[in-house]
């Protein structure tokens, strides 16, 4: 008759971190079974003495990643050129926009070879901010100048641009201007 014993199987180093699972196997695998010819020897293997894990090893510290604060036309490629960014916001405060005028920009000489812009795309430390309402001049049948506007809509997305152009400015050496 077989019956069901529990065995909790994990590593040393998973033993810190998480509970061990439970198995049930059936005592016909764990003690020597009559019906089998195959008896079986018992095995000692010393054991492992991995260092324990802690709450204040490296492992449960969160990872900060700093990351140059970038504008960008096509993902994964920073426009180089810096934009004249100008900034409308309602009586009350609750939605605004930027309007960013970049004269000459980069993204051009790289567009052909990267692929097609696909939008802005304002990269920092907390994420992106994104807008698709972007549109470029062109004069005597060359593109010189993409005009890209981002809409806030509430005082949250409002604060959360004027951080990413807090950081922008600093990494590209920009000031505000209020007119």
């Amino acid at each position: 008759m077989a019956t069901l014993h529990s065995l909790a199987l994990s590593s040393p180093l998973s033993n810190s971190i998480q509970k061990p699972r439970l198995y049930s196997v059936p005592s016909s695998i764990v003690q020597r079974s009559s019906n089998s010819s195959f008896n079986g020897q018992h095995l000692h293997l010393p054991h492992l003495r991995l260092p324990k894990l802690t709450q204040n090893t490296a492992m449960h510290t969160p990872v900060i990643m700093m990351v140059k604060p970038a504008i960008q036309f096509i993902q994964g490629n920073d426009e180089l050129t810096i934009p004249d960014v100008r900034l409308t916001k309602s009586r009350d405060g609750t939605n605004g926009m930027a309007i960013f005028k970049f004269e000459q920009p980069s993204v051009f000489d790289a567009s052909g070879e990267v692929g097609d812009i696909t939008g802005l795309y304002m990269i920092d430390e907390e994420g992106v901010l994104q807008s698709t309402d972007v549109s470029a001049k062109f004069i005597n049948g060359k593109p010189s100048i993409i005009e890209a506007k981002y809409i806030m809509r509430t005082p949250r997305e409002w604060d959360r641009f004027m951080r990413f152009m807090e950081r922008y400015s600093n990494a590209n050496g920009l000031q505000f201007i209020k007119k």
